[in-house]
């Protein structure tokens, strides 16, 4: 029997100078490098607080690094290191090394607190790890409580300041003092220097397109984060495709400020531009005020970000100071882009901002907006090889244009599974018409024009600034408050982040009345990622519960949704 070819109206919108299709290297990602570093050896890869590191330097000090891996720490093929720090040309460096060293990359979120970092060392079963000198004493203090036989072998721990060029051309823009400041290094680990001070060379690299390369962690509606198996081929696809999607070229300049343990930073800010030959100005933090210069010093011509970037730097007092006309490529996603700004952009510089769509699981974009003819709020079309459909999420039966359902899809960038997971794993996916689909869990819409739409979250998941937090996750870890009985997270509105945390508390009976709201989000914020801990804690002598015993979060979320209405009617009025 014939498949069902899916309707595919979008094409007619579908850019013409790009491909349909593409047909990716049946080769590994540390390749990528290899053939930049012959193609344009002294071209610069990176540009860094006025440090040039040039593809060749870059190719060398990851196969230094690399030769650490195999020699002194005992990397073995397949084995997952942990990369834990802030964007520095290091996690370049460290990535590829990685890669070059046949092993896995397992990319953390340096805002994570010790407690979190046990759980990367554990899940992923890690030996070794590699991070920044202002994270090394949490996350060797964080190793020592867990288990001898759970621990971590090697910790190989950087500066920021290694990095650093000696003197800045300008001043204006020198490296802000948390770069420039030196940590002492946890007993028994290895300092940066030592480790690429005459290492052995690295045995042949031997990883091919269906081997393990990365597992970036997502949080699920339940329990702690899951790591997204992907394989060489499956990071490829979006390398490729958002090369030739967004026109990067060895000529092109890319301002990489979106954090690059997250996959549309490490795609679009890391590996897409060592696939192209293309240069990295990276800025570790954004500062809208040094971004503008720096796009126009370099006439960056590409810049991936995330709309509360675009909101803050297009309310600098400096804007008409910048050059931008480099620009040709402006886009991203996370959030939806207010349409007030959106047509801002367009009109004052000419800039159309893509939107675009994906997940960990998918290693960044299912859906992007072609750049001729972009939507706004919108997800955008499926990118190349890329097949999404609406489905009904209890009868799986397909749904008509503009109907709400959940977004599913099929694709070379979709992840392998969930590592160690195999109950989640498998729920995670359906077959659909002969074919296998992963169940995004977002609810949307197409419209008859192909493209896709958020209008929902299937999953419960609260989304702040681009940045997705799960409750059951920040519930887990409030509950080791020893003063909380019970707590429930919901998403209440926030002015700035447009949805920020809040929990909902019972406390015990010796707390109450002593303990105050404020000192559960101070204690929430020493023990949680920035932007996790609740910014809001609501103190209630029960939880609805449901006949089952289930606490009764959507409850509690509408009660919230309504509050919130009504008092933006009350400030309204």
């Amino acid at each position: 029997m014939q498949n069902k070819q899916p309707a595919r109206p979008h094409l007619q919108f579908w850019p013409k100078r790009v491909p349909t299709e593409i047909v990716l290297p049946e080769t590994s990602l540390w390749y990528n490098l290899e053939v930049s570093a012959h193609r344009y050896a002294d071209k610069a890869a990176i540009r860094y607080f006025g440090n040039a590191i040039t593809f060749r330097a870059l190719r060398e000090q990851a196969e230094a690094l690399a030769g650490w891996l195999q020699h002194k720490a005992g990397v073995k093929k397949g084995d997952r290191v942990l990369l834990y720090m802030q964007n520095c040309p290091q996690f370049i460096i460290s990535y590829y090394a990685i890669l070059r060293a046949d092993a896995v990359v397992v990319p953390v979120n340096p805002m994570n607190r010790a407690e979190e970092f046990k759980h990367y060392v554990t899940d992923a079963q890690a030996r070794v790890a590699i991070c920044t000198a202002d994270l090394a004493a949490g996350a060797a203090a964080a190793d020592a409580e867990l288990p001898a036989e759970q621990r971590l072998q090697h910790l190989l721990v950087t500066q920021y300041a290694d990095a650093l060029p000696p003197a800045h051309e300008h001043p204006e823009d020198a490296p802000p003092a948390w770069l420039t400041a030196t940590h002492a290094l946890p007993p028994g680990a290895t300092a940066w220097q030592d480790a690429l001070a005459g290492a052995p060379a690295p045995r042949e690299h031997t990883a091919g397109p269906d081997d393990m390369a990365v597992m970036p962690y997502t949080s699920g509606t339940t329990g702690f984060p899951k790591g997204c198996i992907h394989t060489h081929r499956s990071v490829m696809h979006n390398v490729v495709g958002g090369s030739t999607w967004s026109g990067s070229g060895a000529e092109s300049v890319i301002l990489s400020v979106l954090p690059l343990f997250h996959v549309t930073g490490m795609q679009y800010g890391m590996n897409g531009p060592i696939f192209s030959g293309a240069t990295v100005v990276m800025l570790p933090r954004w500062d809208r005020e040094v971004a503008g210069r720096l796009i126009s010093r370099y006439q960056v011509t590409h810049w991936t970000n995330i709309p509360t970037m675009v909101i803050d730097f297009l309310a600098s007092p400096n804007l008409e100071q910048f050059d931008l006309s480099s620009l040709r490529y402006i886009g991203g996603g996370g959030a939806a882009m207010p349409q007030a700004v959106a047509e801002r952009l367009k009109q004052q510089f000419g800039l159309s901002y893509l939107e675009g769509y994906g997940l960990s699981e998918t290693m960044a974009p299912t859906h992007s907006n072609p750049s001729e003819r972009p939507k706004l709020q919108c997800l955008g079309v499926p990118t190349f090889n890329t097949e999404a459909r609406v489905i009904d999420p209890v009868t799986l039966a397909e749904l008509p244009p503009n109907e709400i359902g959940e977004i599913i899809v099929s694709g070379p960038q979709v992840f392998k599974g969930y590592w160690g997971k195999p109950e989640a794993t498998k729920e995670a996916f359906i077959e659909f018409e002969g074919r296998t689909y992963f169940r995004t869990g977002d609810l949307g819409r197409m419209d008859e024009e192909g493209y896709y739409f958020i209008t929902d979250r299937l999953k419960r998941m609260i989304n702040a600034s681009g940045f997705k937090v799960w409750p059951a996750e920040v519930e887990n870890l409030l509950y080791k408050h020893p003063d909380i009985q019970e707590a429930c997270i919901i998403g209440t509105r926030d002015p700035y982040r447009g949805e920020t945390v809040k929990a909902v508390v019972v406390l015990r009976a010796h707390a109450k009345g002593k303990t105050t709201e404020e000192q559960i989000v101070e204690w929430a914020k020493e023990n949680m990622a920035a932007y996790k801990y609740p910014r809001v804690v609501e103190f209630v002598d029960a939880l609805p519960k449901s006949g089952t015993g289930k606490v009764m979060w959507r409850q509690l979320q509408e009660t919230e949704n309504a509050r919130a209405a009504a008092q933006g009617k009350a400030t309204s009025a």
